[in-house]
C-alpha cells in the first residue's frame, strides 16, 4: 500500500463562504473557528463565511482565515482515523502543515500567519512591486530571462515553481513588467499580471523574513510527529529549529511545489490529501503526475464522503 501525504493550500484558494458547512455541521470545526476569532480579537469566521470578499483577500486577513479553515477541515478529517505519513503546504499552507504535524500549536500558527501577513504588506510600498503567473517557460530559462532583466530593468525571480508549464515571477513592478514584454523569449505563451498587494517570495520581502524572524523566536516549535516537506528545498525535516528557520528563509525564497510533489511520490506517496479552501493543489498536482490519487477535503460533506 502506497503512503499518503497530506497538503494545505496558500494564498490565492481563499473564497468567501469558506468552511462555513464545517462550522454549522461539527463541533470540532466550530471551536476551530470560535478559537480564531478569539485568538485575533476580530470575528475572522465572520469574514471568511460572509465577506466582503475585498476584505478577506487583504493578506493580513486571507492567511489566518485560510489557516483556520484548513484546521477546521483537518479535525474533521483527522477524526475518521486517517493519518499522513508526509504533510506539506504551499506558502502560507505550510503554517497548516506544522500544525498537522504537532510542530505549532493552532493558536501560536494563527497569530503568526496574521502578522506575516501584515510585515508582507508593509515590506513593499504598494505599486513598487509586482507578480505574474508565467505559463509554458521552462524553469532554467526563465531563471536565465530573469537574471537579465534584473541586470537590465529591475530585480524579478521565481516565485513559485508550482507544476511543469506554470511558475510565478515576483520583483519589482518594472522588473515583472518586463517579464511580460519578453517571456517568449523564455518559451512562455502567456504572461498573466496577478491581482496581489506585494512580490511575495522574493528577496525585496527581507523586511517582512527579519520581522517575522523576531516573532518566531518567540514561539515554541516541538519536533515534527510526521516530516514536514519544506518549501524552501523540498526535502524532509522533522527538527523543529530547523522548520523555525525554514519559515523565515520561505518569505524570501520560491516555493518548490513541483519539486516537493516529486520528492513525496519518490518517498512512495501515491495519495494526495488536500486539506481546505478550494482544489487549487489538487490540480497542481495532476499536472505533476496524473497517476497519482489526490482527494480534495474542501467542504463537510467532503470529509465524510472521504471517510466512508
Amino acid at each position: 500500500m502506497g503512503k499518503i501525504a497530506f497538503v494545505f493550500p496558500g494564498q490565492g484558494a481563499q473564497a468567501v463562504g469558506m468552511g462555513k458547512d464545517a462550522y454549522d455541521s461539527n463541533e470540532a470545526a466550530r471551536a476551530a473557528f470560535d478559537k480564531a476569532d478569539e485568538v485575533l480579537g476580530f470575528p475572522l469566521s465572520k469574514l471568511a463565511f460572509e465577506g466582503p470578499d475585498e476584505q478577506l483577500r487583504q493578506t493580513a486577513n486571507t492567511q489566518p482565515a485560510l489557516l483556520a479553515t484548513s484546521f477546521a477541515l483537518l479535525e474533521m478529517y483527522k477524526a475518521q482515523g486517517v493519518k499522513p505519513d508526509f504533510v506539506a503546504g504551499h506558502s502560507l499552507g505550510e503554517y497548516s502543515a506544522l500544525v498537522a504535524a504537532g510542530v505549532l500549536g493552532f493558536e501560536d500558527a494563527l497569530m503568526l500567519v496574521r502578522m506575516r501577513g501584515q510585515f508582507m504588506e508593509q515590506a513593499v510600498p504598494s505599486g513598487k512591486g509586482a507578480m505574474a503567473a508565467v505559463l509554458g517557460a521552462e524553469r532554467e530559462a526563465l531563471q536565465a530571462l530573469c537574471e537579465d532583466v534584473s541586470a537590465t530593468a529591475g530585480r524579478v525571480e521565481l516565485a513559485n515553481v508550482n507544476c511543469p508549464g506554470q511558475i510565478v515571477v515576483s520583483g519589482t513592478a518594472d522588473g515583472v513588467a518586463a517579464i511580460g514584454e519578453r517571456g517568449k523569449e523564455a518559451g512562455a505563451k502567456r504572461v498573466i499580471p496577478l491581482d496581489v498587494s506585494g512580490p511575495f517570495h522574493s528577496s525585496l520581502m527581507q523586511p517582512a523574513a527579519d520581522n517575522l524572524a523576531e516573532e518566531l523566536a518567540k514561539v515554541e516549535f516541538l519536533d515534527a510527529e510526521v516530516p514536514v516537506v519544506a518549501n524552501v528545498h523540498a526535502r524532509a525535516v522533522k527538527s523543529g529549529d530547523e522548520l523555525r528557520d525554514l519559515l523565515v528563509k520561505q518569505v524570501v525564497s520560491p516555493v518548490q511545489w513541483e519539486d516537493t510533489v516529486k520528492f513525496l511520490i519518490g518517498e512512495g506517496v501515491d495519495t494526495f490529501v488536500e486539506i481546505g479552501s478550494g482544489s487549487v493543489l489538487a490540480g497542481l498536482i495532476k499536472k505533476i503526475d496524473k497517476t497519482v490519487q489526490v482527494i480534495s477535503v474542501n467542504s463537510a460533506e467532503a470529509a465524510a464522503a472521504v471517510a466512508q
